[in-house]
């Protein structure tokens, strides 16, 4: 026992220890949760939910989760979980479509530029909310216009002299203080998309602290990462609590929530609705980015990522529609103080999180609390997605080269990865920045994940087989997935996913912010980044077909998507049935009887096998190191 057991599981172990698992499942279920769940569940969900017809829009929004969310969702975890790779490791299952993985890598790149500097600006509110009065609260600042008029400022002397029909008349085209203060004040914002201005400091300086957040959180990969979201992934759930005790006791509360949830069922037969909701699900969940496959490769190999799916996803919508709640109530508190429509005072976006929600703070006692609690929540929020969208291209990086030094130098890449995204994001914070961040959040990830996600369906289930990945989640699980999994995944949400794409082309509108319409030239760009990410998949195929063996175009194809003889379980002891390397029949007497021989027969069939692929050197090496 001594001489075989103790040191064959040091050897098993080693190259598993070496790339990083996870402490344990809490922590990988934790991240999961922060990664899927941000700061579109607070700040597009409830908004979508009210436009397409309050609780009406629930139906079809659980229908696309339970066809199309939690399957996609399942299948990118154990694709991630079986190979232990990242989102380029993992085509070694069909190396002809390693472009979808590059892509997923530009998506990735292109969400994590922006998404920071929305913490950054998140960061920049909860920094100048540590006062006894919200600079956005009046309308007497140097910013502001005569158009001003403040939800408080009623009480004032200058406006003392205007009754009340004509402060409701000036509702209908006032501009709030907390308006102008973003615009105006926040970021100085400039009359067009090229007319960049200056650098506006404070949230330079912001965007600074955010990455610095990022790179700590994540200085020794998952390992750090995985002890810091036991904070960050749960304490915005306290935070919306307390909102959401605070906003319902408040008059005018309901009358907000009725808003956001009386159904109106005609809507239910419009394909619009059909659309957000697939739409929304889609988005949410961050199914395309690589996140997923990125997280889940840490997980140990018999990982239950079936009930782990099944878990993160519900509790993703589950956290929108509650948030919905948290939004809603302090909006119809707004409203009825004002005497308004719920609707005049709703919003979405950038425009719900810093001019809405904030306006509504300031009619609270003790309001700048209540605006750090909210800031601090978003700033969680967003950190918990970051995390995932940096590992996921560090992870790239390290697992592609994947030999001994840059394992070692993995700080040093994350390091690398971190100053370039803020040296990327610097443009967004000029005075023209919320234009090209819009852009970004419009273009970069919107039809290319849709593609990428279609693409990746049909190259695991139609060109490496379904049988074959049932086999493989068979073989990982003890299980194979359920009969509606398979259905789903083969027919079901490749359609849904379509359909997605269908209506994303049939909707289509040019990109506007507020009352300024995009030039052509920014709208071309935005459809350039679109096509970055996609684009690497076709260029991608055709590299690798043309380096592929074989006489005839159908036998380079042939050899192109066949799975490299690298693909399979990492771990030596876990490539069982036909990953099983090659034994002779004396290794195999052996066997039976002796139990040091596995690992010797193994460390022998490693050691003559020729090494394939890119890094498959350097992993069937290091695991016998």
């Amino acid at each position: 026992l001594q001489n075989g057991a103790v040191p064959g599981e040091q050897g098993k172990q080693e190259k598993s220890v070496k790339r990083g698992n996870w402490g344990n499942q809490i922590e990988f279920v934790l991240t999961s949760v922060g990664y899927a769940v941000g700061l579109g569940n607070v700040w597009r969900f409830p908004y979508l939910c009210y436009r397409n017809g309050g609780g009406a829009f629930m139906f079809p929004y659980f229908i696309m989760l339970v066809f199309c969310g939690i399957p996609l969702f399942f299948m990118e975890l154990s694709f991630g979980q079986f190979a232990s790779q990242g989102c380029l490791g993992v085509w070694r299952v069909s190396p002809m479509f390693k472009g979808v993985g590059y892509g997923m890598m530009v998506v990735s790149t292109y969400i994590g530029i922006y998404y920071n500097v929305v913490i950054c600006i998140a960061f920049y509110y909860f920094f100048v909310s540590m006062t006894r009065v919200l600079p956005w609260t009046y309308c007497s600042n140097p910013w502001n216009t005569p158009d001003c008029v403040g939800v408080l400022d009623g009480n004032l002397s200058s406006r003392a002299a205007l009754n009340i029909t004509q402060l409701l008349n000036t509702t209908q085209k006032r501009t709030s203080p907390s308006e102008e203060y973003w615009r105006r004040y926040v970021l100085n914002l400039s009359d067009d998309i090229g007319n960049l201005g200056e650098v506006r400091l404070p949230l330079l300086g912001c965007l600074g602290v955010s990455w610095v957040v990022v790179f700590l959180c994540l200085i020794k990969g998952v390992k750090s990462s995985g002890k810091v979201v036991y904070f960050t992934a749960t304490f915005p759930y306290v935070v919306l609590t307390i909102l959401f005790v605070r906003g319902i006791t408040l008059e005018g509360a309901v009358t907000g929530i009725m808003y956001y949830l009386t159904p109106q069922w005609d809507k239910i037969l419009n394909a619009k609705v059909w659309g957000d909701a697939a739409s929304q699900i889609f988005y949410s969940l961050g199914c395309a980015w690589g996140g997923l496959i990125t997280m889940a490769s840490y997980n140990k190999f018999n990982n239950n990522c079936y009930r782990d799916s099944i878990i993160i996803s519900i509790t993703n919508c589950a956290t929108s529609v509650y948030a919905g709640f948290v939004i809603f109530s302090i909006l119809g508190f707004m409203a009825n103080h004002l005497g308004v429509d719920v609707s005049k005072v709703a919003d979405h976006g950038p425009g719900l999180a810093f001019v809405a929600y904030p306006e509504a703070l300031t009619l609270l006692p003790i309001s700048p609390l209540w605006s750090i609690l909210f800031f601090f929540m978003l700033i969680l929020l967003g950190l918990g997605t970051q995390f995932c969208l940096l590992e996921t291209l560090v992870t790239a990086i390290v697992d592609e080269v994947g030999n001994e030094w840059i394992i070692r130098k993995k700080t040093f890449v994350t390091l690398g990865v971190a100053v370039a995204g803020f040296l990327l994001g610097v443009p967004l914070t000029t005075q023209a920045g919320i234009y090209w961040l819009l852009l970004m959040d419009n273009y970069a990830a919107s039809f290319s994940l849709v593609v990428i996600s279609c693409i990746m369906c049909v190259a695991i289930m139609y060109i490496y087989g379904h049988r074959n990945y049932f086999k493989d989640i068979e073989m990982m699980l003890g299980f194979p997935p359920p009969l509606f999994f398979q259905i789903c995944w083969r027919f079901i949400s490749p359609a849904i996913i379509f359909f997605i794409l269908v209506f994303t082309v049939i909707q289509y509108r040019p990109i506007s912010y507020n009352e300024y319409v995009y030039p052509t030239w920014a709208i071309s760009i935005g459809f350039l980044m679109a096509l970055s990410s996609v684009i690497c998949i076709p260029i991608y195929a055709i590299y690798k077909v043309c380096r592929s063996e074989g006489d005839t175009l159908l036998e380079r194809l042939k050899n192109a998507t066949k799975a490299s003889k690298d693909w399979g379980p990492a771990l030596p002891e876990h490539r069982s049935g036909r990953y099983a390397p090659a034994f002779s029949p004396s290794t195999e007497s052996h066997l039976e009887v002796q139990p040091l021989q596995p690992e010797k027969g193994q460390s022998e069939a490693a050691a003559a096998s020729p090494v394939q692929g890119s890094n498959g050197s350097a992993h069937s090496q290091d695991s016998r190191l």
